[in-house]
């Protein structure tokens, strides 16, 4: 019995990589070293160079991350910017993100590195079918 308790003592939690880098290491990456290990849709965008809006935007939330006391989760930012890719700095950050019609709230997580922010705020409400006929009821009444 104590050869099983020791080898659950001896267990280790796995931390995250991406791409075979660990997140102390991506954190210390900047933008454009990060795009390089990302897919090839986003290494052409940071190949381009981020705008003046995506830059503002970072700005922002350095600013709101470097506001909030130690151990609590940051002020929303509210963004448009449906293709902003989530970079490593953002990593911890809650933003709203604007689906065309309210802004829906995401924390950004690492395993979110790479990915839109407009892939975590849905455009559209799924459909959600009842059963058959059941909306149709009267039109087949009165064809009877």
């Amino acid at each position: 019995m104590s050869e099983v308790n020791a080898e659950r003592k001896k267990r280790i939690l796995k931390s995250y990589s991406y791409r075979g880098i660990d997140l102390e290491a991506l954190l210390k990456l900047s933008n454009e070293e990060f795009g390089k290990l990302c897919t090839s849709s986003v290494r052409r965008r940071f190949s381009r160079g981020l705008g003046d809006r995506e830059e503002r935007f970072l700005k922002k939330l350095r600013v709101v991350k470097l506001a909030t006391p130690p151990n609590e989760k940051p002020a929303v930012v509210k963004t448009h910017l449906r293709k902003m890719i989530v970079v490593p700095e953002m990593i911890g950050s809650v933003v709203g993100v604007y689906n065309g019609k309210i802004f829906n709230t995401v924390e950004i997580k690492p395993e979110m590195l790479g990915h839109y922010l407009g892939e975590f705020s849905m455009t559209y409400t799924p459909v959600r079918h009842g059963k058959a006929g059941v909306g149709n009821a009267a039109r087949f009444a009165a064809l009877k």
